[in-house]
């Protein structure tokens, strides 16, 4: 004897398609929250896309911003290699990078490490780490101007006090790149610090646990298991500081406007010259936009380079 059950209304409720009406609710839910967001949402792509497009005509062009534009074509991408002020100002910011990018990743994991532990006064510390980053970069360059000055500044007392010979710091132009990149380091550090301590509170106690038991020392545990668990956070660092080090302008204009000779002159404050000081915007442009290259190219290659030594480790 066959036995037949009838479908319940609960069944029916279920295995039945969603009404049109719910659709049209989540509709005009969508609907609702982009007529919030839209306008926001053109103004930054408007103040974001249309200056980047108007730049990259304006590079082809040789244009004082008074005069109409004369059409140069290629020609100002190509004067930069045969530009000397160019090259130096290239050099600087690549030995700017280099002396910031690891100061910043070593500092950074060093202190992280430091105010992860349990100490007393750790919220003071953390706070006074992260205060600089805070600080506007204008009034940190003002202020590393009179701590640096040769005659009257307090490092040169203090080398004074301890018998050593005093230095020129912002005005030799053998120095003055390098206490640059210390000021630049004491303001960006604490960003670093602050991505790397939440990073270490993301590793799972367990891992650590294990290797401490198994009869690893702290050093072997920070070297095979913290630093592999910080990998995505150092990539984002290194990309983050290398466009800060390329970018840096405002300590420059603040403390040496590119001098003593010329010897702290970056890319960006060269750009700064020739497009605001000898109205040459077009050149200007032109040297942006390549600098926007360099920098997408390096962030692409760190990229690369992470995820291949990742999916190599992983093997």
């Amino acid at each position: 004897m066959a036995v037949t059950f009838a479908a319940t209304p609960r069944t029916q409720q279920e295995s039945a398609p969603r009404p049109p009406r719910r659709r049209g609710r989540a509709a005009r839910r969508n609907l609702v929250g982009w007529g919030f967001a839209a306008p926001a949402t053109l103004v930054v792509v408007g103040l974001s896309i249309f200056p980047a497009v108007w730049a990259f005509f304006i590079s082809r062009t040789k244009w004082n911003g008074i005069a109409p534009a004369t059409d140069l074509g290629w020609r100002n991408y190509e004067r930069i290699v045969q530009d000397p002020d160019a090259v130096a100002a290239a050099k600087h910011t690549l030995l700017l990078t280099v002396l910031f990018v690891p100061g910043s990743i070593l500092l950074g994991i060093l202190i992280a490490v430091a105010l992860n532990q349990k100490i007393r006064l750790l919220g003071f510390y953390r706070t006074c780490i992260f205060v600089p980053y805070v600080a506007s970069a204008a009034a940190t360059g003002i202020l590393a101007s009179f701590v640096f000055n040769p005659q009257f500044g307090a490092a040169n007392e203090v080398l004074r006090r301890i018998g050593l010979p005093t230095q020129g710091f912002l005005e030799n132009p053998n120095q003055a790149l390098v206490v640059i990149c210390l000021i630049a380091l004491w303001g960006e550090v604490g960003f670093c610090a602050v991505i790397y301590l939440a990073a270490l509170q993301d590793i799972p106690a367990e891992l650590v646990e294990a290797a401490t038991v198994d009869g690893a020392s702290r050093w072997r545990v920070f070297l095979h298991i913290t630093l592999p668990e910080l990998r995505p956070v150092t990539v984002f660092t290194t990309i983050w500081q290398t466009i800060t080090a390329m970018q840096l302008f405002d300590l420059i204009y603040t403390t040496t406007r590119g001098g003593p000779m010329n010897s702290t002159q970056t890319v960006v404050y060269y750009i700064y010259e020739l497009a605001f000081q000898t109205q040459r915007l077009g050149y200007g442009a032109a040297l942006a936009y390549l600098l926007f290259a360099v920098t997408l190219l390096l962030t692409l290659v760190v990229m690369w380079y992470s995820r291949r030594n990742g999916s190599e480790s992983l093997r």
